[in-house]
């Protein structure tokens, strides 16, 4: 897949297009921007949060701050502020019925573009998911249009989610199919994050994702030795919970050791690059009309 490197000011190959076609589809009305700045939100769910970086790392740029970062290194680009609204669990039916998206989205101000990442936890929850889904969507979209009228909407696929990339069966593909057909019928270009995720991985399939794993199945020796990486989330029981791959020597082995996917800082680095180099030149082209 080609795309523009980070510092460049061409729109090469097929990114090009997206951003052509992008624009076409936008009306072009002033930018939304609030107190000078460009407001970008994040809208998902744990892979949208960086929830466990931020409680193990909170001292290192998290996934919002990456991505307002990278395009500030952009410097022909206005200064941006991303908002991180993804949360753990979420999904589109309890984002909107729970009164959460009435209180941290509806009302913000000055809204420029919106990124839509769901798909884990309806698959999970939501019944009937190949027509809820979908429907669910849409009307996550209609709100959102109704609300930031001069927001551009980008639906995005799911990162791949298991160590095996050629499964068709898996939840995100499934899901990223139904979000490439909602955003066809919606007229909005879709933000395909999957194939450089996919490709990244391939290098490694545990170098972007964290480790999280239950204290008590690791041997009762290793307690002591754990007990710098254990975390007690929200009273459940303790996990040992690494970001990266210090303990894999010790616990590699163990069953399931490296079955929790969600993506590391390493795994957000990759997310915050290409939705830069996806969105740089959609702003480039659009603060110049």
């Amino acid at each position: 897949m080609s795309h523009c490197t980070i510092r460049s000011k061409v729109v090469p190959g097929c990114r090009g297009l997206v951003v052509l076609a992008l624009l076409a589809l936008t009306p072009l009305v002033a930018l939304a921007e609030h107190e000078g700045k460009l407001q970008i939100v994040l809208l998902g769910d744990s892979a949208t949060e960086c929830g466990i970086p931020r409680r193990v790392a909170p001292q290192e740029p998290q996934f919002e701050d990456m991505l307002r970062m990278l395009l500030t290194a952009e410097s022909d680009l206005p200064p941006t502020n991303v908002i991180n609204s993804g949360v753990s669990g979420e999904f589109i039916r309890r984002l909107l019925d729970s009164g959460r998206y009435d209180k941290a989205v509806a009302k913000l101000p000055g809204v420029d573009y919106i990124f839509i990442r769901f798909g884990g936890n309806d698959f999970a929850k939501r019944d009937d998911f190949l027509v809820n889904f979908p429907k669910d969507y849409r009307e996550l979209l209609a709100r959102l249009r109704s609300d930031h009228p001069r927001a551009t909407l980008i639906p995005t696929t799911n990162i791949p989610w298991g160590v095996d990339l050629e499964a068709e069966g898996t939840w995100s593909k499934i899901s990223n199919k139904l979000i490439q057909q909602v955003a066809a019928e919606e007229k909005l270009v879709c933000f395909d994050l999957y194939p450089r995720y996919a490709a990244e991985q391939a290098k490694g399939p545990n170098m972007l994702n964290y480790r999280r794993y239950p204290l008590a199945k690791i041997p009762s020796d290793f307690h002591d030795f754990v007990r710098p990486f254990v975390m007690d989330a929200n009273g459940r029981e303790p996990h040992v919970v690494v970001l990266d791959n210090r303990l894999d020597a010790h616990f590699g082995h163990l069953n399931g050791w490296f079955g929790d996917r969600h993506p590391n800082l390493a795994g957000y680095h990759v997310i915050a690059d290409e939705t830069a180099k996806f969105l740089a030149p959609i702003i480039r082209q659009r603060h110049r009309k």
